[in-house]
């Protein structure tokens, strides 16, 4: 398709073709908007996505060629062949960066859009699930309501580079070179529609439809199910901070979420009344165990009322008094809420009679703002105006299919019967996004009632721009084996490199039994906890959820608290007693990162590219990860001990191999080893050791042992100083709840390492909060020397001291 004609205008660069049209528009020097339709008039919709508009002071050129027409930011130059209109994207240095195919790599092909009509022949039925109740319209008469397009965007990836993102899915895949995944929401599906470069680049489609990605014999390609035209991203970094900078830039800033949420949730299907949630937190306290966050799964509605948004009175007789009871032990209440209801409660009546229902007349519907505000309301009045404090936003895809039978279905057949039930009741151009919009009115209802607590809504589903939200998504109902802990740490990494920053994973996984009747009902341990080939996993597991965004025990068939497993000098008991405690250690680390996530849009669980794009021996490491800018975490995804049943296992190597990334030294958190980087180690990985290395020039900032994150506010922190190059480390401090930081109410230290003199710095604070602390005590340990303990008084003056 031969460039026919161009056009220049003060924001975008519009190109007629014999067989279509284009246009280029930067919204940053590094992120380039693409659209592509057969239409001369560009679709006026409003992404469901993007939130940003262009700079229109964004300065680029367009210069002819014989061959080629160049767009050119102050960052990126993109190609386009004057014949087939391919393009050829590279950095303002000429260095290429991808390209698509000669013969050029967009494609259109017209469609006739189905919709569903809900008349009098329809027929409702409603089913139990072993993932909750499902109510099907039957009898539904399909309808052609317009015209689109499937679309397709093709590309010639070089040998050697590695791509990532997509999401999490279950099969645990890392790199996607020569994979292909199918993107649709769905239990162990949370689809984010970016992938991220070696090279320096992502690609962003935005595309709220059935999408498939594919690196194999059918070609290197993303394509769309139903879109009004090609609309994607080519976003330009080239290090992956830089990379989702842009993309959040574009799409909205990740809101802190309250200190608490950063310490320990407890969590199992399921707690079944008020004097039950109080006693299991009480228990933790009586044990010393640290303990933030309590979470109330589902059916804690009154009788078969699925759905309803309140407490049933006889076992929760007064849920003012629970949650100040909570409250009163340092503890936080997540009360799980599901967008689908049953009639018969007073939340389905409201929603029934405003018409707020989709066809089904059970889910309520998410792309109506009212029905939002009004689904909100019910929650608040149910739940938030009683003191809860976080939200599980569970079942958010929300339809499924596939979740019955003893065999799982083919990857094709699963996408075909759970995007057509998705289609039956949704719009098949936003299939995908339905818990965006879900999530979009918890979000705004809660802001819109108090400015003093911040929002947390655990959800099962996500899509870029979900982050902007307060969300934090989990990897769903996943099953107790040694392999599926592996393919968590996958899924996860690949979740957080497309931007959206908060990731979680059932702990110790949600079935841990087996159903023959049920494929996903198929974990290896029947007796659950008095396995000791469960306990094992289950503490592997734990040191896993230790270095996540958020630390979360949860799932069926058998209890979860700590003291299950053991008791005080038991192995296991203690082994997790030990992370536990070392989780709380690093809030200083861990919160200074997570301000860095809000306000500098960092990303705290992070692929070894993010770090270490120039080595590619980390391209295919899919088990090990940064945790912030200096641990290295290797979790242990074998056993050691036990099998099922508890056999105990004879001569089992009790350590792991560990790639340490070149560039760097590294030191064994447990033993101050110090080694180079570049090289395989075998590290230590007796159950009380999760392999743990930190990298040389961190500096790591760690607090008391404490019961709660409000435990010892005015304690020491601890500096944690590890030579070997300069560095520098951003403390971050506010109040740890409310949206005053929005207005400036957080303080920050600058501490910084110089290597050669060995000094360490505290720069004079920056900021204030209510509450804060003016003078602080720090004591420096240098892990090079025995230094333990150099105590520095700090005033919020710039501060040197010589180690």
């Amino acid at each position: 398709m031969p460039i026919l004609t161009y056009s220049v205008q003060i924001h975008e660069l519009t190109i007629q073709t014999d067989c279509g049209y284009l246009a280029l528009t930067p919204y940053t020097p590094r992120a380039i908007r693409v659209r592509y339709s057969l239409k001369p008039e560009f679709s006026a919709k409003a992404s469901l996505i993007v939130t940003a508009q262009p700079d229109l002071g964004i300065q680029f050129r367009v210069q002819e060629t014989p061959d080629r027409l160049l767009f050119a930011t102050s960052e990126v130059v993109i190609a386009i062949d004057r014949q087939t209109v391919a393009f050829t994207y590279s950095d303002r240095h000429g260095n290429l960066l991808t390209k698509e195919p000669d013969c050029g790599g967009k494609t259109l092909e017209p469609i006739d859009v189905l919709v569903s009509v809900f008349d009098q022949s329809t027929t409702i039925e409603s089913r139990a699930t072993a993932d909750g109740v499902r109510v099907d319209a039957e009898n539904v008469r399909k309808v052609v309501d317009r015209q689109a397009y499937h679309t397709k965007l093709e590309f010639e990836w070089a040998r050697g580079e590695a791509l990532y993102g997509l999401g999490s899915h279950e099969e645990g895949m890392f790199n996607l070179r020569g994979q292909h995944q199918y993107l649709y929401q769905q239990n162990m599906k949370a689809v984010v529609p970016v992938l991220l470069s070696t090279r320096g680049y992502g690609i962003f489609l935005d595309s709220c439809s059935l999408m498939t990605f594919h690196d194999d014999a059918f070609g290197s390609y993303l394509w769309s199910d139903v879109d009004d035209e090609l609309d994607y991203y080519f976003v330009y970094g080239p290090e992956f901070d830089q990379i989702i900078h842009e993309l959040r830039s574009l799409t909205g800033q990740a809101p802190l979420l309250p200190k608490w949420a950063y310490g320990y949730l407890q969590s199992k299907e399921r707690y079944t009344s008020q004097s039950e949630l109080l006693e299991v937190v009480k228990e933790y306290r009586a044990r010393e165990l640290p303990l933030d966050g309590i979470v109330l799964d589902w059916k804690s509605w009154t009788g078969d009322l699925w759905g309803q948004k309140s407490l049933d009175p006889d076992r929760f007789p007064n849920p003012d008094q629970m949650t100040a009871d909570l409250h009163a032990l340092h503890a936080h209440l997540m009360v799980s809420i599901w967008p689908i209801m049953k009639p018969g409660g007073d939340n389905w009546q409201e929603l029934h009679d405003h018409g707020f229902l989709l066809g089904n007349q059970a889910n309520y519907d998410a792309f109506n703002p009212a029905a939002r505000a009004c689904y909100w309301q019910q929650a608040n009045r149910g739940l938030f105006a009683h003191g809860i404090d976080a939200w599980w936003c569970d079942c958010s895809e929300p339809f499924e299919a596939d979740w019955k039978g003893a065999i799982k279905p083919e990857p094709e057949e699963r996408l075909r019967i759970n995007t057509e039930e998705a289609k039956r009741y949704l719009d098949p151009e936003v299939i995908n996004v339905y818990s965006l919009l879900h999530s979009e009115g918890i979000y705004q209802g809660q802001r819109k009632v108090t400015e003093a607590k911040r929002v947390v809504n655990l959800t099962r589903s996500a899509y870029l721009g979900q982050q902007r939200y307060a969300t934090i998504t989990w990897s769903g109902d996943v099953v107790a084996t040694w392999e599926t802990l592996r393919k968590q740490i996958a899924d996860g990494l690949n979740f957080c490199v497309t931007g959206v920053p908060y990731w979680t994973t059932d702990i110790g996984a949600f079935f841990v039994g087996r159903k023959p009747d049920l494929w996903f009902w198929s974990g290896d341990y029947d007796a659950g906890v008095d396995d000791l080939g469960y306990r094992e996993l289950y503490v592997r597991w734990f040191q896993f959820g230790a270095f996540l965004p958020m630390f979360r025990a949860h799932g069926t068939d058998t209890s979860r608290e700590i003291w299950r497993f053991g008791e005080p000098g038991d192995l296991m008991y203690d082994a997790l007693a030990k992370v536990l405690q070392l989780r709380y250690r690093l809030l200083p680390y861990i919160y200074s990162s997570a301000g860095w996530t809000t306000h500098q849009a960092y990303t705290m669980l992070r692929a070894l590219p993010f770090d270490f794009r120039h080595d590619p021996a980390v391209y295919d490491v899919a088990d090990q990860f940064m945790f912030g800018p200096a641990f290295l975490v290797n979790p242990v995804t074998q056993p050691m001990y036990y099998t099922r049943g508890s056999v105990p296992l004879a001569d089992a190597r009790k350590a792991r191999s560990v790639y340490l990334p070149a560039g760097t030294e590294w030191y064994d958190f447990w033993t101050d080893q110090r080694y180079q980087g570049g090289q395989t180690s075998e590290a230590c990985a007796t159950l009380d050791v999760l392999p743990l290395y930190v990298r040389a020039g961190s500096i790591v900032p760690m607090g008391p042992r404490r019961q709660h994150v409000d435990d010892q506010p005015d304690a020491p922190i601890e500096l944690h100083v590890y030579p070997g190059r300069d560095s520098c480390f951003l403390l971050y401090e506010d109040e740890g709840d409310s949206y005053r930081y929005e207005q400036g109410a957080f303080a920050t230290i600058q501490i910084e390492w110089d290597n050669a003199a060995r000094r360490l710095t505290l720069g004079q604070r920056a900021g204030q909060y209510p509450g804060m602390s003016e003078q602080r005590e720090f004591r420096v340990v240098v892990h090079d020397v025995k230094l333990d303990g150099r105590r520095v008084n700090y005033d919020g003056q710039p501060i040197s001291v010589d180690l």
